[in-house]
């Protein structure tokens, strides 16, 4: 393993499942099989998908077009945990096709009861059904039976065939009937990280039963999840003891006058039902398949389209690489991916006589180390020629010469390929060195042909566009030992001119070269520079908070006379709301009535309750008070806080902040201003200046639906939103009132997010009849819009993606889905990409501009935050740097209608907004 040019790429909450991300502690010991014994390996797909859906928050598994992904992440996690250590040699998955089967035809209530499958669900089976095509693993299902009808055939087939071990893995216990000396099943006891190694040893112990008589105990008790009826006072106690002493349940029912007590009558009562329970329990063992057991060896999997389809999935280099690495892949890739490389010559010479032939011509360079924002350093670093010469040195055994000959070059205007180059520029300016000269940043590249992905980690992104593996490890302290780290820098010359290319191809080199690049140095200054905090502010606000936690914690404990009541855990809440309180149920989820925060809002809104208005308000000031504690964390002994301001994470392009977050600071409440009051001007400055643009997202919406009356609101400069409510609600301007001005302003920022008339109601309290007039009367009125939202989306449809007016792009795949749920999600993106994309983008031209123009200033830009930009301004200079802000901001863009900036000056963030 060798050392990363950064970080690896964090994985977000929704990969940090014990057991899915990785191996579970608890995972059963395998056993080891013969060399000449084949294993083949069933497992049942709907069982296993349904279990990883459950194991994995929907709302944290999606594509950026809106996609569910969370039991497709479950499902080849654990595909890949048991093919690892089972080791397969044959392997197939079944799925079921539909509720309808000979059992329903049968008995019409079977698993009637059952709950159409979530919405988040929909959708994800057949995604699987694709994956496990691209890794060689033959996918069955058969009309009128069940996946456990298939499996069954299969073993039957296998034990025929004589030479077989075979593995089965399923959360349906009938697959116990199925287990033999030969067969074991792998069942799950939670989500699908900890497994049952279920063989007929651990059947007799767990069930007192041998795996023959299992399903005879199961028509006997009965099975809720299957709608099978159970035998009033025959619980599982019973039904063992009973099969037990008589054997097989024919034998049971030959003496079933022999019982006593009211369980032997209920059960003498009910025989039929019990039989009807055993026939419907009993698996089929000869369905009809297109293949059999000696068909199913493990083929090798497409490791391009694999990988291409983990991109189109957005998951992570990390789950693809287990997946990888658990089945066969040799010989699988295309000719194309075979390519002979020239080898790297590692050159032994000292660096400065090295880069004196060499400095004005583009190097690539992949350096590892430190990248915090004003803490880094750096640890070694490689660079590399166009001809594949190269040198790997350690930081700590450069001599002076060397170190200055660096600096030299890194300092200069000489082209530098990289990847990550903002934290590369961390790592160097740790060591007095400004980085200067980026021509090429391959993440940066990559992200913008491929927004949305998880990561874009260098060997991610040479797998995704080269094909070619390489190995770059985390460990950002490893010595260097070999050309590693020259392979690193390597690839990324490679994959610059590979991007640039497929960039010029989509007509978006302009955007990434002219506007992406030039803003990597500005983030970087900025966070190297961060903002003053005054921590004795956020200390009392802390304590304030904590307070008033506490307070309102005992408040709602009273209100219920539950004194030891624990606001954050969903158990206790959920007997509170809808036991003790009686209030209407929520979403049902598996542990019960979601108590999250949407829902209770829902319900405070509905059904009005002291106690619900405490919860909510203990929520918020708990939050406020973990986002103090984290800023006072992050505070550096500087004094100030030095945010990353990432790049390549928001799909439309936006900037997000990172450790800490400071964009999750809420602007319009008194607790979100008094927590930016905290962050103040610094030592030797003057003031904070604040400047934003006013309506940016509604006037590209004028300028790109080109309709007639937004423009003309703009142009005569009156207030949007009096001005639609005069044309919407048919009266004067001055007759719009507070009500109606609040109603056309949640509308016309509403459908730039693709709000639906229900949405409008509930947002605005109002009948869905009330708030479809509403819309129907703003489209009559401004119809330019209207089309637009209709065209945006169906151009989307066509193209596969939508794009700014800089040309960025935003794949929705998505958009063409048979999934209603996902195919809705990406048409809101498509409706919000184009402006919110082009919004962001406008803001990143106003940086640029704003940068340039203050170069011979002593003022600096500290923060941007959504489509604001804090500027430090420094003694005698504020008139001058009000003047430049404002002016580069407004030219940022011409658009139909003019832009807006507004300005504020103030000693703190607060007091400077405006």
């Amino acid at each position: 393993m060798y050392p990363s040019a950064v970080p690896a790429a964090k994985s977000p909450s929704k990969c940090a499942t014990q057991g899915v991300s990785g191996r579970p502690l608890d995972w059963p010991t395998v056993s080891t099989t013969p060399e000449n014994q084949k294993r083949l390996l069933l497992i049942d797909g709907h069982s296993m998908a349904f279990r990883a859906f459950y194991a994995l928050p929907a709302e944290n598994f999606s594509t950026s077009g809106g996609q569910h992904t969370n039991a497709v992440y479950g499902f080849l996690s654990m595909f890949a945990n048991i093919v690892a250590d089972e080791q397969p040699t044959h392997a197939a998955v079944a799925f079921d096709v539909g509720r309808k089967t000979f059992r329903t035809e049968r008995f019409p209530e079977y698993k009637a009861q059952r709950e159409s499958a979530p919405p988040e669900f929909k959708g994800q089976v057949p995604i699987i059904e694709d994956v496990l095509g691209d890794l060689g693993i033959t996918t069955l299902s058969k009309e009128n039976f069940e996946a456990d009808d298939i499996v069954a055939t299969l073993v039957t087939q296998a034990r025929a065939e004589g030479d077989f071990e075979i593995v089965l893995v399923s959360g349906d216990r009938d697959y116990i009937q199925l287990v033999d000396e030969n067969t074991t099943l792998l069942y799950p006891t939670r989500g699908v990280s900890t497994i049952t190694r279920f063989t007929p040893e651990e059947v007799e112990n767990k069930y007192g039963l041998t795996p023959l008589q299992y399903p005879d105990f199961a028509a006997l008790r009965g099975d809720p999840s299957d709608n099978l009826p159970s035998i009033p006072k025959v619980g599982e106690k019973t039904a063992t003891k009973w099969i037990s002493q008589y054997g097989t349940l024919d034998g049971l029912i030959e003496h079933a006058d022999e019982l006593k007590g009211m369980a032997a009558n209920n059960f003498r009562e009910r025989i039929e039902q019990v039989r009807l329970n055993r026939e419907l329990t009993q698996m089929v063992t000869d369905v009809e398949l297109p293949v059999a057991p000696r068909d199913l060896e493990l083929k090798p999997a497409d490791v391009t389209k694999v990988a291409s389809r983990f991109d189109d999935l957005e998951f992570g280099v990390n789950l693809r690489e287990r997946v990888l690495a658990a089945v066969p892949t040799e010989g699988a890739a295309p000719e194309s991916e075979v390519v002979e490389l020239e080898d790297i010559t590692l050159d032994d010479e000292p660096l400065d006589t090295w880069l004196k032939e060499r400095a004005a011509d583009g190097l690539a360079v992949y350096i590892t180390g430190s990248a915090t924002p004003g803490q880094g350093d750096v640890v070694a670093l490689a660079i590399v020629d166009k001809q594949r010469h190269a040198v790997s040195k350690l930081a700590a055994d450069l001599s002076a010469d060397e170190d200055a000959a660096l600096k030299r070059w890194l300092e200069s205007d000489a082209p530098k390929f990289m990847h990550e180059a903002k934290a590369a520029y961390h790592m160097l300016r740790g060591r007095g060195i400004k980085l200067r000269g980026i021509a090429h940043d391959t993440a940066i590249a990559a992200y913008l042909l491929r927004p949305g992905q998880r990561t874009y980690a260098l060997e991610d992104i040479y797998q995704r566009h080269l094909q070619r593996q390489l190995s770059v490890g985390s460990d950002q302290m490893s010595l260097l030992g070999d050309t590693a780290d020259a392979d690193a820098a390597a690839a990324i010359l490679e994959l610059s001119a590979e991007l640039a290319k497929e960039l010029r191809e989509m007509s978006s080199y302009e955007l990434y070269a002219d506007l992406e690049l030039p803003l990597v140095t500005v983030l970087a200054d900025m966070e190297h520079t961060g903002i003053a905090v005054d921590v004795d502010v956020l200390e009392n606000q802390r304590k304030e908070f904590t307070l008033k936690v506490e307070q309102i914690e005992q408040e709602a404990r009273q209100l219920v006379d539950e004194p030891s009541l624990n606001l954050s855990s969903p158990k206790q809440l959920s007997t509170v709301l809808f036991d003790k309180l009686e209030l209407p149920k929520t979403k049902k989820t598996k542990t019960g009535y979601s108590t999250a925060a949407g829902e209770i809002e829902a319900l405070a809104e509905k059904h009005p309750h002291p106690f619900l208005d405490h919860l909510l308000a203990h929520r918020e000031i708990q939050k406020l008070k973990s986002t103090i504690e984290g800023l006072i964390k992050t505070v550096q002994p500087d004094g100030r806080i030095h945010t990353t301001f990432n790049q390549t994470v928001a799909s439309t392009g936006r900037l997000s902040s990172a450790e800490p977050n400071l964009q999750n600071i809420p602007v319009r409440t008194e607790a979100g201003r008094t927590i930016r009051s905290a962050f103040v001007v610094g030592q030797g400055y003057e003031c904070l200046l604040t400047a934003d643009y006013s309506q940016i997202e509604m006037r590209v919406m004028a300028h790109l639906s080109q309709d007639e009356g937004l423009i003309e609101a703009y142009r005569a400069g009156e207030d949007l939103h009096n001005f639609v409510g005069s044309r919407v609600f048919d009266v004067p301007i001055d007759q719009v009132t507070p009500e109606l001005r609040r109603r056309v302003k949640a509308m016309s920022y509403g459908l730039v997010y693709g709000l639906s008339a229900y949405g409008l109601s509930n947002q605005l309290s109002i009948s869905a009849g009330e708030a479809k007039d509403i819309m129907e009367s703003y489209f009559e009125r401004f119809g330019g819009v209207k089309r637009y939202l209709d065209e945006v989306v169906e151009q989307a449809r066509r193209d596969g993606y939508t794009s700014t007016l800089f040309g960025r792009r935003r794949y929705l795949p998505e958009l063409t889905s048979d999934n209603r749920v996902a195919r809705e999600n990406a048409e809101r993106a498509a409706l919000n990409a184009p402006i919110q994309g082009t919004a962001a983008d406008i803001i990143k031209v106003a940086m640029l501009r704003v940068d340039a123009a203050l170069a011979d200033k002593q003022s600096r830009v500290l923060l941007q935050v959504h489509d604001e930009l804090v500027v430090e301004v420094a003694p005698g200079e504020l008139d001058q740097v009000r003047d430049i802000v404002e002016r580069e901001m407004d030219e940022a863009i011409d658009l139909l209608v003019p832009l807006e900036v507004s300005a504020g000056t103030g000693g703190n963030w607060d007091e400077a907004a405006h």
